[in-house]
């Protein structure tokens, strides 16, 4: 099993959320995509299906299209907590902490290629939400050994 993180770390310029990226290759062979927000206390983003869209963003992720893998599976993401948002008036599911967004991907070539994409969120604390922001990505998946 090897894990690799992304070259650093890509921060948000608007707040309270920085995110990491990193592979890891599974027993059955295929690799899982892991995107982690890193959220600082007292503030969340939305998970990704909130129970209806007249509140705020869920956080969404979108991959290039690539030849060189094909997804394997949907993007899981850890359990949201369920809770009234006085922001919205209305119960949303959230994410706090460092929650890690993974997708199942099957290589397609034994060459070294990169999942590229872009990811979008929206982050609130108790008072205040920060307008939605869009994150590019590109994380390296190493050639099969």
């Amino acid at each position: 099993m090897w894990i690799l993180p992304l070259l650093g770390v890509l921060t948000s310029t608007n707040g309270p959320v920085t995110w990491s990226f990193a592979s890891e290759l599974q027993k059955d062979g295929r690799i899982a995509v892991q995107l982690t927000a890193h959220v600082e206390e007292g503030w969340h983003l939305y998970a990704t299906e909130l129970p209806s869209d007249m509140g705020p963003i869920p956080t969404s992720f979108r991959f290039d299209p690539s030849n060189a893998f094909e997804v394997a599976g949907p993007l899981t993401e850890p359990d949201a907590h369920e809770e009234f948002d006085p922001n919205f008036s209305m119960v949303v599911r959230h994410h706090s902490g460092a929650p890690v967004f993974t997708l199942p991907i099957v290589r397609r070539t034994s060459e070294a290629f990169q999942v590229e994409g872009e990811l979008e969120y929206m982050v609130c604390n108790d008072k205040t939400c920060l307008p939605p922001e869009v994150v590019r990505f590109s994380i390296p998946i190493p050639a099969d050994k």
